[in-house]
């Protein structure tokens, strides 16, 4: 536990004196999880990142450049990181080596003035776990599981809780305790066991990304740069600009390669393949929607003018203007009498 030793030395300094100090880099293993820390800058946010499910990652896999999940992200934004990698593949931060370490971690952190948390799934469980107890200011969780305390939540079936078990789940900080946090959480409100999970943190804001499913953040995501660039966001102002999300999502949502490639990521599970029709038909409809309103705005008398031009030197174009002209207007009188001169002619 060579980090805490040496925070414990530093944090007796005068401010000049540890910033003095700066940087630092280290590493520690607690039982199953592998820390790696940088401290930068004290006037910069101290960042703190769990890893998501999806890797089995074992000791000897461990070497001098290996970065944790989320590290290299901090890395670039020059702000202070400690970040927590899971060893093993059913593995929920439950070590009693890796808690007291927290416990004593949380009383070296006041020369930082402000933390953030981020993760996702199981690293957004850890999050909200240890919030409180890390006084997090801000956090950002991508579809984070709450527990896995079937007590708690009956409804979250998934096999990842039966094999939860084998954890202690009823000791200090098997549940979300986030404090006096604030941020957001994103999600995907088609999948219900993530909405019901999410229902858990109000005193977060709900940001909803229909189609994004649980724990795709994998390479068919990330090539729309959606993940890193919410994150980036989060962590170099402390917050989200909520208008600006919104317009990425909805146009995230409206490529149709979005849906082939989810579709083609998950095409070995019948669930979520049917999550995925459900939120691909929610956007069918949101674009009639959308082009029902703009409709409205359309002024088709051009192309009834154009039409009427080159009605006698063009009939066949001048049909094709009037039947677009139809579908824009379906109710205008006008287009429908001069469609009907027209075709009476041809």
């Amino acid at each position: 536990m060579k980090l805490l030793y040496w925070l414990d030395e530093w944090s007796a300094l005068d401010k000049q004196e540890q910033q003095a100090r700066l940087p630092i880099t280290g590493e520690d293993l607690l039982d199953d999880v592998f820390v790696k820390y940088e401290f930068v800058d004290l006037n910069k946010p101290l960042l703190f990142t769990f890893s998501p499910a999806g890797t089995n990652l074992q000791q000897q896999d461990l070497h001098s450049d290996f970065a944790p999940w989320g590290y290299s992200l901090a890395q670039k934004q020059n702000v202070n990181i400690i970040s927590f990698q899971h060893l093993g593949k059913s593995n929920w931060f439950r070590s009693r080596n890796l808690i007291f370490f927290l416990e004593q971690l949380s009383t070296l952190l006041a020369p930082f003035e402000s933390r953030l948390g981020y993760g996702l799934s199981r690293g957004g469980f850890a999050i909200g776990a240890f919030s409180k107890l890390l006084q997090l200011d801000q956090v950002l969780l991508f579809h984070p599981v709450s527990t896995k305390n079937k007590a708690l939540v009956p409804w979250d079936d998934r096999s990842s809780t039966e094999i939860a078990q084998q954890f202690d789940w009823q000791g200090d900080y098997h549940d979300l305790d986030l404090g006096d946090a604030q941020g957001y959480i994103i999600y995907d409100p088609t999948n219900k066991i993530d909405r019901l999970h999410a229902k858990r943190y109000p005193e977060l804001t709900h940001l909803r990304v229909f189609g994004m499913g649980h724990g795709t953040h994998a390479t068919y995501l990330n090539r729309f740069g959606f993940y890193k660039q919410v994150a980036v966001d989060f962590i170099r102002h402390q917050q989200i600009d909520i208008a600006q999300f919104r317009h990425q999502t909805k146009t995230l949502r409206l490529k149709e390669d979005y849906y082939d490639s989810l579709n083609k990521a998950n095409a070995n599970s019948s669930h979520r393949l049917g999550l995925l029709s459900t939120a691909h038909n929610v956007l069918i409809d949101e674009k009639k929607a959308h082009v029902k309103e703009h409709k409205k705005t359309i002024d088709i008398q051009p192309l009834v003018d154009i039409a009427t031009k080159h009605q006698q030197e063009n009939p066949q174009d001048a049909l094709k203007l009037l039947e677009v002209a139809k579908k824009i207007a379906p109710d205008d009188l006008l287009v429908e009498h001069k469609l009907q001169q027209l075709e009476w002619v041809l």
